[in-house]
């Protein structure tokens, strides 16, 4: 069976390449083809905020992307939904401090850093990596290594961002609070 490709991965994973391989030396395709398929994902609006509430409405602010992550004091029903929830908080946070860090200056109520959007991406994708059995064995070690690069992928994907220029093709958050 032929897995359907998005029509941008071409163009986002050549541009990822540029930046992360050649520029800054993050020889990782496999890393490569994750923040290139992330980046494809983000074309959508509406999947800019996947972690969800209790009435599947998106949740937009980061505290309350936590709290639904949160499988003991949060509203997450499983660990599995923890990780699901992680996974989309590392990949809105790796794209936010990224492609988007004016976002964390505008509107008149709190937004965290991009230090602090950095804390939380490294957090999120520690704790996804650490879903290391069954069907997550595979995927484990590529988040520890999303994790322990945060910083130089964030840096890449402002690499990223420069080479779109203006009239870029990526939606920009409403907010990050």
């Amino acid at each position: 069976m032929q897995v359907q490709v998005h029509p941008l991965e071409p163009f986002f994973r050549q541009a990822v390449r540029f930046s992360y391989e050649e520029t800054l030396g993050l020889n990782d395709p496999e890393m490569t083809a994750y923040v290139a398929q992330m980046l494809c994902g983000f074309t959508q609006a509406e999947d800019l905020y996947k972690v969800r509430d209790e009435w599947n409405q998106p949740i937009e602010d980061l505290e309350g992307m936590l709290k639904a992550a949160d499988p003991v004091y949060g509203t997450a029903l499983s660990f599995d939904a923890e990780r699901a929830a992680r996974k989309a908080i590392g990949d809105y946070t790796l794209f936010v401090a990224g492609m988007y860090p004016e976002a964390t200056l505008s509107g008149p109520h709190f937004h965290p850093s991009v230090g602090e959007l950095i804390q939380v991406g490294k957090e999120s994708y520690t704790i996804v990596s650490k879903f290391n059995l069954f069907e997550y064995e595979a995927e484990a070690p590529l988040f520890a290594r999303l994790a322990a690069g945060f910083e130089r992928c964030v840096l890449g994907l402002a690499l990223v961002r420069d080479q779109l220029g203006p009239g870029q093709l990526l939606p920009r958050p409403r907010k990050v609070m």
